[in-house]
This record gives C-alpha cells, structure tokens and sequence, in this order.
C-alpha cells in the first residue's frame, strides 16, 4: 500500500485542515481572512536526479566555490598532485556556463553545429555530453584549419574545433586554470584572467623606467604553437594532475589531428591556434620551460637588475649590465633547444635602451637608440616635459598601415550602402583600435588615425557617383557624427601598476 508507514512512494495529504479554512466564516466575514496555520504534507522522497522533487543545480557560487578549493588546495603545498578534477569538467552546471560563454556567432568545426543549433536541444545535449566524459567515452574531433592573413603578409593557421570540444576544453580549461594560477609567475602576463596586455605593457614601462636597464632583449618565439612537444607538455601537467582521466583527455586533444582540404593530419607536435584550452597549455609549457628557468637564471647568476615580461610567446627581457644580456641569449637558444623550440631570427635582437642610452651613444657618436615593438606598440626612448627618462610608446607603423587598408577594403564593400549604417561600421571599427592605443603621450597618433580613415571615408563617399560630391565640410559634419574623438583613456604605468599591486599580491 502506498503511505504506509515506512512507505516514500508519492505526495502524504494531511488529514488535519489548516486553520481558519471554514467556508461560511469566509464568506460572512467582510475583512480578508488569512490562513493561521498551514499544515505541511511529507515530499516524496529524493531519487535520482532526473526525478527529484527538489531542483538541484548548482548555483554560480558554488561552482567558484569548487575553484576555490582547489585553488587553496594548490597553494598549501606546491608539490600536490591533485586526483580529483575530471568530475568538475563534466559537471553539467560547468559545462552550461561555459556554453553560454561561448561566441553565438562563432565558426562551427568539422560535424557543422551551430550554437544556436546544439541550444535547441540544449539540457537533454549536455546531458549526454557529460555522461559521455563520465564513462570514458567521450572522442575529440579534429579541427577545422583556416588561414587567416597576418600584418607582414603571411598566414597564420587558425584551428576551429566543434562545438562540443569546445564547451569541454574551456570546462576544462578553468578547472586547471584555478590549479595552475598559483604556480603561474608574476611577469606571466598573456591569456591570464585578471591581466590584459595593457597590464604586461605597463610592467615593462615602469620596470624600465625604475630599474637600472641598459640592454633590452625583444624575443620572440618561432611557430611556437606548431612547436610544442607532446610529451614534455604530458610531463609538464603532471608534475601538478595526477587524475588519469584528464591527462587522458589532454592527449586527445593533442592527437585529434587537423582536417584540412578533406583529409585528416594526425599531429605529432603543437596544439592548434584557436582551440580554447591551447592558451593555457601554452602557459603550462613555457611556465617550466622558461618562467621557472629564468627566475632560477636571474637569481643565481647575475649581479645587476633583471626584469622579465612575458606575454604567450612573445617576450622582453631587461638587463644591467650587457655581459649578462650576452650570456643570457646564449644560454636561453640552449635550453629552448631542449624542447623542440627556437627563437625567431628576425624578431629577436639584444639593443641598448634604457635612461642612459641616448647619451651613451651619442657620446660614442651613434644614432639614437633603437626602438622594440611589443603587444602593437613600438617603445622608444625619450624624456617627459620636466626632462626626466619616459618610455614613448605609439601604435607600430606597420599594424597601422593594415588597419587602414582594412578599412578602405570594407568602405569599398559599403561603398552604396547609406551613410548612417557606412558611419555605425565605422564607429565600431574605429572606437575599438582608439581604446586600445590610447595610452599617455600617444594622442598625435591617435589624432593622425582618425584623420586618415575620415581622408579615406571622403574619397569613398566622392566616387558613389553621385551629382553633387562631398564636400570637406560635409565630410566633417558627418565625422563628428560618427568617428570617435581620440582621448587618452588608460592611466599612466604607474597609476594602473600601483593599484595593481595594492589590491593583489605584489608581482614576483
């Protein structure tokens, strides 16, 4: 029998009514009456999920709470190998969130799903996606490989994984991002939450301003992420991860392979640029190939100042004295030759900068110091209006050559569409390259930017063909309209690090 004592079958109604319920007292009574005292019945009793009375989804909070353990966990011994980390990758809450993370507009890989498309179906596909990476069977596609052009005429290979990949590897990605954000060193500063470029761009200014650096050496990496070698990145991770079952899902990313053209190319080294967890195995390798090599190198065997900043793979390396510069570079192809990785020929050059390189080449009857680009912008070396030593930093002539030619190519595709959705675009596009360039002491390249893409907008507005051309005033008018104004919107170096500095820990 059902409600038997001891019985959990279904709903127990109470025999006993709640309190002030009569019918003729409600109805004689001119007041609102309410319910004294309601009378509970017993719930059915907890099952298994799909069938449970009481919703069970985590919450946001206790999803961050979960990285909070495991990131106190990591930071009380250094030496901990964590076993238990694949049940919060496939934790259907996990994977949901990272789902909406998601761009709706983003490419599909090989099997063709959208994300409006897996959103139709979307509790009932999730459900299947973490039972599939509970029991093991769980396979990675290959990714979809594009070419996307670069400023110095060159293409890079961007891979597209499906949809699916991509909802796990991000899971996954912040769960072993919350463990390796402990290890992960200061001058670490690409593809980090809580750092932007702006952060890494600020750290050298003022280390080069208020350290003692005299030689600069700009690196950079050649075809890093084609280059990475499986295994030593395996043994990287488990220096930290001891549960099988992510090394296991890590290989099958690695191993997926690249469809291309309509065949298939296993890979024996690298991780494809665009797959959203390759930004943190790239992080993981160069954190033990470089990051902790570099701080044991600087510590042990020089005398002078030496600073480090590192954004993925490319990097600026600061130094007192040129002896150690020398050495270092010598020294840094050695050990990056150990894991299958060489510094790039033409973009890696040891230069003396710093506060007393304009006059010690000028005594030595030189030029004036050379210039490095970092992150989009070129660093030179000049003085404030009071005459103390500023680091000049400006948009890289070259990145601003290929933002214009974008933006004569799309006024071209534009050129009959009305001149209000032609100024949105515009709006868009140019707003976005201001932010990111406007740092102090950059407003006349910002002013020059904006001139020229208005020069650009009138010569396309004057060949529509129509009877009466633009005018120069005309051209103004629908400028103010529509371009944004160049204002300096990022604090000074010291500003932004200072506030830094006292809200975290101090950078090591």
């Amino acid at each position: 029998m059902m409600n038997e004592r001891g019985k959990s079958d279904g709903f127990v109604v109470p025999k006993t009514p709640a309190n002030n319920t009569d019918k003729q007292m409600l109805e004689s009574s001119h007041q609102p009456m309410s319910i004294a005292e309601q009378v509970e019945g017993r719930r059915s009793a907890e099952g298994n999920l799909v069938r449970c009375a009481k919703g069970r989804t985590q919450s946001r909070d206790t999803l961050q709470a979960a990285l909070d353990r495991i990131r106190q966990a990591a930071g009380r011994d250094s030496e901990l190998r964590l076993s238990a980390l694949w049940h919060h990758v496939y934790n259907v809450d996990r994977l949901r969130e990272e789902f909406y993370r998601l761009k709706p507009t983003a490419a599909a890989g090989v099997d063709g799903q959208t994300w409006h498309g897996y959103g139709e179906a979307l509790e009932s596909n999730l459900q299947d996606l973490s039972s599939r990476l509970k029991r093991g069977s769980y396979r990675a596609r290959p990714v979809r490989r594009v070419m996307i052009p670069k400023a110095d005429g060159r293409e890079r290979p961007i891979g597209i994984p499906t949809l699916e990949d991509k909802v796990v590897q991000r899971s996954a990605a912040t769960v072993l991002g919350a463990l390796y954000e402990v290890d992960f060193m200061g001058f670490s500063y690409g593809f980090r939450p809580g750092r932007s470029a702006h952060d890494a761009l600020d750290a050298l200014s003022v280390g080069l301003v208020r350290r003692k650096i005299n030689w600069v050496l700009d690196a950079d990496i050649s075809g890093f992420f084609d280059a990475i070698d499986h295994e030593s990145l395996v043994k990287f991770i488990e220096h930290r991860v001891a549960d099988r079952r992510v090394i296991r899902h890590v290989k099958k990313w690695l191993r997926a392979g690249v469809l291309e053209d309509g065949k298939r190319t296993l890979s024996q080294s690298g991780t494809p640029q665009g797959g959203s967890i390759s930004p943190l195995l790239a992080n993981i390798y160069l954190h033990y190939v470089f990051d902790l090599w570099v701080h044991q190198w600087r510590q042990r065997q020089t005398n002078g100042d030496v600073i480090v900043v590192r954004y993925a793979d490319d990097f600026v390396v600061g130094f007192q004295h040129r002896s150690e510069a020398e050495s270092f570079q010598k020294v840094l192809r050695q050990r990056l030759g150990k894991f299958n990785l060489k510094l790039h020929p033409e973009k890696t050059r040891l230069m003396e900068f710093g506060r007393f390189a304009g006059s010690n080449r000028k005594r030595d009857g030189q030029s004036k110091p050379e210039t490095f680009d970092f992150l989009g912008f070129t660093h030179a070396c000049s003085k404030s209006r009071r005459g103390s030593f500023v680091v000049l930093r400006f948009p890289i002539s070259k990145r601003v050559r290929a933002k214009l030619s974008d933006i004569k190519a799309g006024l071209k595709y534009r050129m009959h569409q009305p001149v209000a959705e032609t100024g949105r675009w515009l709006q868009s596009v140019v707003g976005g390259w201001l932010r990111y360039y406007a740092v102090p002491r950059s407003f006349r390249w910002l002013q020059s930017f904006r001139n020229r893409v208005m020069r650009l907008w009138w010569w396309n507005l004057r060949r529509r063909g129509d009877k009466r051309k633009t005018t120069w005033s005309q051209i103004y008018r629908l400028s103010a309209r529509w371009l944004p104004l160049p204002r300096i919107i990022h604090p000074y170096p010291e500003q932004r690090l200072s506030v830094k500095t006292q809200s975290r820990s101090p950078v090591r």
